[in-house]
């Protein structure tokens, strides 16, 4: 069964979810120190089609950060946004002027999900990129005043190494909440429950991380 934390009582649960059994259990707004994470990235490459492989991001792509965040029973961090009905997607953000990306992505998990107890073990050391639908990048481009095209993506996995009230949708208070609920999910629910313009990147990111998703069934 995936347990489902809700910190806004009444949101919707939307029905994409109904046939994956989910509960909901109270997800408790708590603060916490942050505390320093491991870096131990592996370099094993896959490829694909979507990939790039050059160091810096491809032109026209906004630089992001991807968090794949994984818990002791192999089970992956995914939630729901507020602004956009029935979609689920992992913690991601931008990367800021000259922020390495492995910091970005402890800065990101830390804003969006409160999330500091975690340590990074793998990396998909090169760009995925996605591009925005029209009407995506017409709302996104006002709204930073720019012109992308899509986003590049540097993704992570993270070991999550505390307990679940730890995880607080409203971040650390830096940031306004972009999350109504959060699950831990399969690779195959992750997957099912993305917009499409960005299931092609979690397909490769799942594959590459396969390794760290596999376990005997409790």
């Amino acid at each position: 069964m995936v347990t489902l934390a809700v910190c806004r009582p009444s949101l919707v649960v939307n029905r994409a979810l109904s046939k994956h059994n989910l509960c909901f259990p109270f997800c408790p707004c708590n603060r916490t120190v942050f505390t320093f994470l491991s870096i131990a990235p592996n370099r094993k490459r896959s490829i694909s089609s979507t990939s790039c492989s050059m160091e810096s991001a491809p032109e026209g792509y906004r630089r992001n950060v991807g968090i794949c965040l994984i818990n002791p029973s192999k089970k992956i961090f995914a939630a729901s946004r507020l602004d956009v009905p029935n979609a689920w997607q992992m913690p991601q953000g931008g990367i800021d002027d000259s922020e390495d990306p492995r910091t970005a992505a402890i800065r990101e998990l830390r804003e969006e999900t409160g999330v500091t107890s975690a340590e990074i073990v793998s990396e998909v050391p090169y760009w995925l990129t996605y591009d925005f639908p029209p009407e995506v990048r017409e709302k996104l481009n006002k709204r930073w005043g720019s012109d992308w095209k899509g986003q590049a993506q540097k993704w992570f996995l993270l070991k999550f190494t505390g307990n679940d009230d730890e995880i607080n949708l409203s971040g650390d208070g830096s940031e306004k909440p972009e999350f109504g609920e959060w699950s831990w999910m399969t690779p195959e629910q992750v997957t099912e429950l993305a917009v499409d313009f960005k299931r092609p990147v979690y397909k490769e990111v799942l594959e590459a991380f396969k390794s760290h998703f596999q376990q005997t069934e409790l």
